[in-house]
């Protein structure tokens, strides 16, 4: 038995990276899911969003585990978007059990003061308001049925302080904000809802000329190979570079099967450990068989 068998589950975001780890790993765990995704370009973005084809391969993959899939392009800036992709999913599957508020983006940017109002506007208004916008449209359906599960996809930027992308970090922590209200008052009608928050996980969202810059000084040269050794510096759990996309989609789908269903309200770190680190591993492990064990592929996981 999986953990979410005969459940329908909402995602949005789930093209490629996290969204579509929690996709196929639902789809593993029993469920049947619909996933959304924009699959286009956002203007001040500076690197490639998901893609039609992307959003058909999760779909595939899926399909492949031996669940049903339904899938829509959905901005989730745009209620009536993720309002007709719930319909769709309703139509398809008679149900809704579960949903991963998983949609988000982010800019390497400047200070704070500096950030530009429209850059402000397009992180914040996906990152928080598309997780509000994700409530909204699939709440009423398990506030009805007086029993399901919600989590969001927040970060360890929604509990701590980073420089060099304020927008995305404030929309992180209101996320936190979000989701604990959420659970408050949905609490009545035996609906819960929870965060995961993970630390640097092996995507495309920071696998990117742009993300590698997060990992080196001001100037200096980056690459993925560059950006991974980094990131073994943010978790003192032995060996652990930038982890899995899964290891997210896990605890995710363990927050919304019965497993947890005493449990709502709580942001769950996913993040080897980072947020115990005074802000830094000083002596990152990087050889010997743990290291060995979680190392990296030379390409990214989305394009295996």
């Amino acid at each position: 038995m999986g953990l979410l068998d005969g459940k329908v589950v909402f995602i949005t975001g789930a093209a490629r990276g996290q969204g579509r780890a929690h996709a196929v790993t639902a789809a593993k765990e029993g469920a049947d899911v619909i996933i959304t995704d924009i699959c286009s370009p956002v203007d001040g973005i500076r690197y490639e969003l998901a893609s039609k084809d992307d959003l058909a391969k999760t779909q595939a993959l899926v399909e492949q585990t031996g669940r049903r899939a339904v899938s829509a392009i959905a901005d989730v800036r745009d209620q009536s978007a993720l309002d007709a992709a719930v319909a769709l999913g309703l139509d398809t599957f008679g149900r809704l059990d579960a949903v991963i508020a998983n949609a988000g983006l982010w800019d390497l940017g400047p200070k704070a003061w500096d950030i530009t109002e429209q850059m402000w506007t397009t992180v914040t208004d996906v990152v928080l308001g598309g997780t509000f916008r994700t409530i909204k449209a699939t709440a009423p359906h398990l506030v009805e049925q007086r029993n399901g599960a919600i989590v969001c996809i927040a970060s360890v930027g929604g509990l701590e302080a980073t420089a060099g992308y304020t927008h995305y970090i404030t929309a992180k922590h209101g996320v936190l904000g979000l989701m604990k209200n959420t659970a408050l008052e949905i609490a009545d009608y035996n609906v819960r809802c929870n965060a995961v928050c993970p630390g640097a996980v092996d995507a495309k969202i920071w696998d990117n000329p742009m993300g590698h810059q997060l990992f080196v000084a001001p100037g200096e040269e980056a690459d993925r190979s560059v950006a991974i050794a980094a990131t073994y510096g943010y978790a003192p759990l032995a060996g652990r570079p930038a982890l899995p996309p899964n290891a997210t989609s896990n605890a995710a789908c363990w927050l919304l099967s019965d497993y947890a269903e005493h449990i709502t309200g709580v942001a769950l770190p996913v993040d080897a450990g980072h947020l115990l680190l005074p802000g830094v591993n000083f002596a990152p492990q990087t050889e010997g068989p743990e290291a060995d064990r979680y190392r990296s592929p030379a390409q990214s996981p989305d394009d295996l």
